[in-house]
Order: structure tokens, then C-alpha cells, then sequence
């Protein structure tokens, strides 16, 4: 199987961990992997790596995107649909625009807790094998960013639902805003319906199916979207053939040889140990992750050379070279 992505719209009372195990059942490898967990009760994008990409997960770009129904006036253990009811009470007397006004103190970056049923640790146990144990536990406080969070819809009644569109940075929990959503409207409120449409630069509109996975690997038409795909958002430099080869068997290089062959650095990363993209120059072909060091030079070595590390770097000047975070396409 060819190394790649899927962008997989994820099916309603799945775990990730079940369409990770579905599908190394039916690509047959062991090399599955996911950019980000869903709920159960959501559905929508799950980025997928197959092969070698999985070694890319870790560069995907971070936003995501959610389209989220809140109840109010209902409280649960799980703050979804998945959990025991705690409180019940009539939410009818709530207007939309009431709701809308308290929207804008959501956005930013804040400080949120987690619900107690989720896969955080405390203490080496998982939050949510405590809370079903009965156990309670003190749940570490994240700090999360919303960038934008916009009423879409409104639908009236004793526990009345509002569908808000969420573009939010790594680590927030939709569940938790929707209960925090319920304390400041003080009727408080679960999180109804989730749909996650965009993940790690996957869009849902461009996702497919289980059942459409299923079908195109049965008629052997099935083809993962190109590693490259998912580092696109980064940095490249392009290296001529003899040094991208150099470079595919992990050798080091200098910045100055490479700009000597005529490659132009301005558009890389200003810190070291920034990732970027290498390619081939001749193929276009992605070759990998590649980051810059300042290491001194292989000169300045000698018996007379300062003994501590402090006057050894106050004494040779640091000279920056490119090397391998993860070379995608070795040398056969």
C-alpha cells in the first residue's frame, strides 16, 4: 500500500481507535494513524496517515473547525448526549439574542476544563476510567484558543438549540464550551450534535466514507492523498540532484554550499530547528522534513581549541547546516 492520507468523514458512534482498527483491516498494515480524536457522537473529518506518512502526523497544521448544536437547559455527566442527565429545567424563556451576547467572551485564548469523561491523564489513569469507577479527581485546567465563534441557527422550545460554527486551535473541547455556554446563560446546556468540518487542513467536503472506502479498495481504485498534501502549509527548499541525493542518504549540509548551487533560502524558517519541506529539484518529489542547525565548524577542532563549552562558544562562530527531521523517500 502506497504511503498517504485519507480524509475520512468519521461515522456517528465511532471511536477513532475503531476506524483506525477498521482500516488496517482493510489496507492490511499496521501502519494506521489519526491527526486528531472524535467523540463517538461526532462525525465529520478524521485525517487518516497510511505507511510512512504517519511519521508526518506530528507536522499537520493545527486548526480546526466544528459545527456544534448546544441544548440548554439540560446537564449531563459526559456534557453530551452520551451521558446520564444531572439536571433538567425549562430553557423556553431564552432569546437568541441573548445567547449572541454572551458569545464574543468565548473567543480568545482562556483557560478551560476539560469534561471528566475524557482520555486526559491524572496520575496514570485516564479521566474516564475514574469518573465510571465512581472516583472523582482534580481535572488539570488547559489553556485553549478560540479564534471564531458564530451563531448559525436557532431552534426554540422548553430546551431550545443553538448551532454555533467553532474555528478553535489543538486541546479544546466543544463539550466543555457547551456546558460553559449553559453556566452563563445560568439554564445550563449539553452538547447536542457535533460535526467536525474542517481538521488539520482536511476539509469535509473533500472527505469520504467508510462505505466509499470500502468500495474503492474492493475495485482496487483506491489511492491515499499524496504525503505531501499534508505538510503544504510549511516552508521548501528545493535541492539540486547531486545534493537531494546527499541529503536522502542523511548526510549533512551546509547552507552555504547549497546556496553556492544556486538555491535561494529566504523563504526557509528564520529558527533553527523549524520544520520544512525538501524537494527535488529535477522531480518535484517531496523527499522529506529537513531542519536547520548551527553546528561550528569542522575547522575549528583542533588540540589548541578552548576545553569548555563555554569559551568553545564564545571563541568559534556557529556555522548553519541542513539535515534530516525525516527523509520520506531514502535511497534504495
Amino acid at each position: 500500500m502506497t504511503s498517504g492520507f485519507i480524509n475520512l468523514n468519521k461515522p456517528l458512534s465511532w471511536t477513532s481507535h475503531d476506524c483506525v482498527a477498521r482500516l488496517r483491516g482493510l489496507l492490511n498494515t499496521r501502519k494506521v494513524g489519526h491527526g486528531g480524536t472524535l467523540d463517538p457522537l461526532a462525525t465529520g473529518v478524521l485525517p487518516v496517515a497510511v505507511g510512512k506518512a504517519t511519521r508526518l502526523l506530528q507536522y499537520l497544521p493545527t486548526g480546526k473547525t466544528y459545527q456544534a448544536v448546544v441544548r440548554f437547559g439540560v446537564t449531563t455527566t459526559t456534557d453530551d448526549l452520551e451521558g446520564d442527565v444531572l439536571t433538567q429545567q425549562s430553557a423556553a424563556h431564552l432569546q437568541l439574542s441573548a445567547v449572541a451576547a454572551v458569545l464574543p467572551q468565548f473567543v480568545g485564548t482562556q483557560r478551560q476544563t476539560p469534561p471528566m469523561y475524557s482520555a486526559i491523564q491524572v496520575q496514570g489513569k485516564r479521566l474516564y476510567d475514574l469518573a465510571r469507577q465512581g472516583k472523582s479527581a482534580d481535572v488539570p485546567v488547559r489553556q485553549i484558543t478560540i479564534y471564531q465563534l458564530t451563531s448559525q441557527a436557532w431552534r426554540t422550545g422548553e430546551q431550545p438549540e443553538l448551532t454555533v460554527r467553532v474555528n478553535c486551535g489543538p486541546g479544546t473541547y466543544i463539550r466543555s464550551l457547551a456546558r460553559d455556554l449553559g453556566e452563563a446563560m445560568g439554564t445550563g446546556a449539553t452538547l447536542a450534535g457535533l460535526v467536525r468540518t474542517h481538521s488539520n487542513g482536511f476539509d469535509l467536503a473533500e472527505s469520504m466514507t467508510l462505505p466509499e472506502l470500502e468500495t474503492a479498495i474492493a475495485q482496487a481504485t483506491f489511492m491515499p492523498l499524496p504525503a505531501e498534501k499534508a505538510v503544504r502549509h510549511l516552508a521548501a527548499i528545493a535541492l539540486p540532484p547531486e545534493l537531494a541525493r546527499r541529503w536522502r542518504m542523511g548526510q549533512k549540509l551546509a547552507l552555504s554550499q547549497i546556496s553556492d548551487s544556486g538555491v535561494k533560502l529566504d523563504q526557509l524558517p528564520k529558527s533553527p530547528g523549524s520544520p520544512f519541506q525538501v524537494i527535488d529539484a529535477a522531480t518535484t518529489d517531496f523527499l522529506g522534513m529537513g531542519e536547520i542547525r548551527l553546528v561550528p565548524p569542522l575547522d575549528s577542532y583542533s588540540e589548541a581549541a578552548p576545553t569548555s563549552a563555554q569559551s568553545a562558544s564564545e571563541s568559534v562562530s556557529l556555522s548553519p547546516i541542513l539535515v534530516a527531521k525525516m527523509v520520506f523517500l531514502p535511497i534504495s
